[in-house]
């Protein structure tokens, strides 16, 4: 009987400590705490967009997700705006990584004052940058800007 009681209390133990080590385990993994190495906002998007070129969004959402911290809805919202052809507000509560600047308005329009400018070769350069695109694809995506 002195047995079964200890060996109980062994169980019981195991049991607390297994409960407090998976406790502490998924409060790291909390939203709003990014893990991971800090990524840039132009990485970000790119590792994004070649996860949901591959079919893959809801990996794209976990990404997102990782590495802002943002909740899954405000990390589908993100991954939404990418698949749209836009280019997400940098999340304002994460401090950017280095000195990587926010991105600024969506790409279209960028590549539009570009162009007017004057200066297509370095909206193909730009949208290369932002969406991992190739230079033939980033020059078809410039010249279809209007």
């Amino acid at each position: 009987m002195e047995l079964f009681i200890i060996g109980v209390a062994i169980l019981v133990t195991l049991l607390v400590v297994t409960v407090a080590v998976l406790g502490v385990r998924g409060a790291m993994n909390l939203p709003g705490r990014p893990s991971g190495r800090p990524v840039s906002p132009a990485d970000l998007d790119a590792r994004a967009r070649m996860l949901i070129a591959r079919g893959r969004p809801v990996h794209a959402i976990r990404l997102v997700r990782r590495q802002t911290g943002l909740s899954v809805t405000e990390s589908k919202r993100y991954v939404d705006d990418l698949i749209a052809g836009g280019v997400p507000p940098w999340p304002g509560n994460l401090p950017l990584p280095g000195n990587a600047a926010p991105p600024r308005g969506d790409l279209a329009g960028r590549v539009r004052e570009l162009k007017a400018a004057g200066r297509a070769e370095q909206a193909v350069l730009l949208v290369r940058g932002e969406t991992g695109m190739d230079e033939d694809e980033a020059r078809r995506f410039v010249e279809a800007i209007g």
